[in-house]
């Protein structure tokens, strides 16, 4: 079915060539989700592959998924058909370095160069996530991943002890040699801008940190399912303390990122380095004072804990006053790295949630992240993209192209828009159960088959008529989709 026209009107006031000239649009995936082959050509367990086999998912894993990494020729072809400007998509660590650190796995080079190659050969701008929840299960195994600085670098406590007698050529020595301690992260993200950067200009570090943190280390919902009662039902980890140090190493494991591509790699690949978190956009529950003021400490703490150090250097007051001696303190060092490494900061957004003030429960230092809030989130969940004619997603998709345009007029300065996902996939909060794609995937044939929805049909229209409006649609399905 090709992507034509199919019947749909739209009139209004914003177009395609509306936006800035550099602005792009694009639709996103991530590795463990779309690329399937798990377990071939030397990649080794994930987190997730652990999480998804203990059975968590209820059977589901992304053993297979959408078999991307067969397939994505086939899958840029539909990009280009969809007529998409970019495609963010995430690196599975595991599949380029099979152990964590030290050899390169060829067959995991050779798909990523590849899969590089036919995007930018077809102008596609690829956008890359270093870590979108799937650190090696072999480095969660050695050392508890991100709970260990041996994912970021060197106790800078053992650093501080030459200072006084060191110069600073010195300092690196100590940081790279001593006690055996690693830069796990850095060496990672040093060999995808090594190996990929002369054609990828754009990479987020980590993906949706702060939800990483909140469901893998305090919930524990979500791997490496670490979490304590009564906050989560896990066989170890500790809801008060561990999100607050995963939390902490991964903002130093970003800015030494940062830092290794802005000293070795800027000026010779002139790319942008980025951050990323999850926004729920709160909302009051009730218009009474004390609901306002718990959105406040919402935002305070949710968008706060990372984004404040990544402009300030360090962790919100409130937040440091709520969490105590639990939330660790950045050396002056450190916050010196972390205060302004990012180009960009990605914000992914899905839906709204309400937030209800319940501060008389707060007990100082007893809690986990939401109890040091004192607040109660009411979560609203979108709408699933669960048939062909999903026109709700078309509505969804123009109310948020909206509100970019809108921002952008009123000074914002919003450089893309990506549309989750591409296509169905394994998704991460109930597996094969959701389908947010702009594209179909039967799961039950062998063969994958993508299947382009009205939204897909939607989305290139705009993107490709670029005179055409974005505003109000003829709620008429097409006699194809009836």
């Amino acid at each position: 079915m090709s992507l034509g026209l199919l019947g749909l009107s739209v009139c209004g006031q914003v177009r395609r060539d509306d936006f800035p000239a550099e602005f792009v649009f694009g639709a996103a995936s991530s590795a463990y989700q779309t690329e399937g082959a798990a377990n071939k050509d030397g990649r080794t367990p994930s987190i997730w592959d652990t999480f998804a086999h203990a059975g968590y998912m209820k059977g589901a894993t992304g053993d297979i998924a959408c078999d991307g990494y067969h397939k994505y020729k086939e899958d840029v072809k539909l990009m280009v058909e969809t007529g998409l400007e970019a495609y963010r998509f995430s690196i599975s660590w595991s599949r380029l370095i099979p152990n964590g650190r030290g050899p390169i796995n060829p067959k995991g080079l050779q798909y990523y160069n590849n899969f590089i190659n036919e995007l930018v050969s077809h102008g596609i701008q690829p956008h890359v996530t270093l870590q979108q929840f799937d650190h090696p299960q072999i480095l969660e195994d050695e050392y508890g991943g991100w709970l260990s600085r041996k994912i970021v670098y060197v106790s800078s406590d053992l650093a501080d002890k030459f200072h006084g007698n060191c110069k600073k050529w010195a300092i690196d020595m100590i940081e790279e040699c001593l006690c055996g301690c690693r830069k796990d992260f850095t060496e990672y993200a040093d060999v995808c801008f090594r190996e990929f950067g002369d054609r990828v200009k754009h990479w987020a570090t980590i993906n949706e940190a702060n939800l990483f943190v909140w469901a893998g280390y305090d919930w524990g919902n979500l791997p490496p399912r670490r979490c304590s009662h009564p906050y989560g039902d896990c066989s170890e980890g500790n809801s008060t303390t561990e999100p607050y140090i995963a939390a902490h190493h991964i903002l130093l494991a970003h800015a030494s990122a940062y830092r290794l591509y802005e000293k070795h790699y800027k000026d010779k690949q002139h790319g942008f380095i980025g951050f990323n978190i999850l926004t729920y956009w709160f909302v009051p529950l009730t218009k009474s004072r004390e609901d306002e003021i718990a959105t406040k400490r919402a935002n305070e703490f949710i968008f706060g804990w990372f984004l404040d150090p990544l402009i300030f250097g360090d962790y919100p007051d409130l937040m440091k006053k709520n969490a105590g001696s639990r939330i660790p303190a950045f050396t002056i060092e450190e916050s010196e790295s972390v205060r302004g490494s990012f180009d960009f900061i990605g914000v992914n957004y899905y839906f709204t949630s309400n937030v209800k003030d319940i501060s008389n429960t707060f007990q100082l230092g007893n809690g986990d992240v939401i109890a040091d809030m004192g607040i109660e989130i009411i979560r609203q969940r979108t709408r699933r993209n669960s048939i062909l004619t999903d026109w709700s997603r078309i509505e969804y998709l123009q109310a948020h192209i909206w509100s970019v345009i809108d921002n952008i007029r009123n000074g914002s300065d919003v450089k893309g828009y990506f549309a989750w996902c591409f296509m169905d996939s394994f998704e991460l909060l109930d597996g094969f159960e959701s389908s947010y794609g702009l594209y179909y995937v039967d799961f039950d044939d062998p063969e994958l088959r993508r299947q382009p929805k009205l939204s897909a049909h939607w989305y290139s229209h705009f993107l490709k008529r670029k005179g055409t409006t974005l505003d109000g649609i003829v709620l008429s399905p097409p006699r194809d989709y009836i």
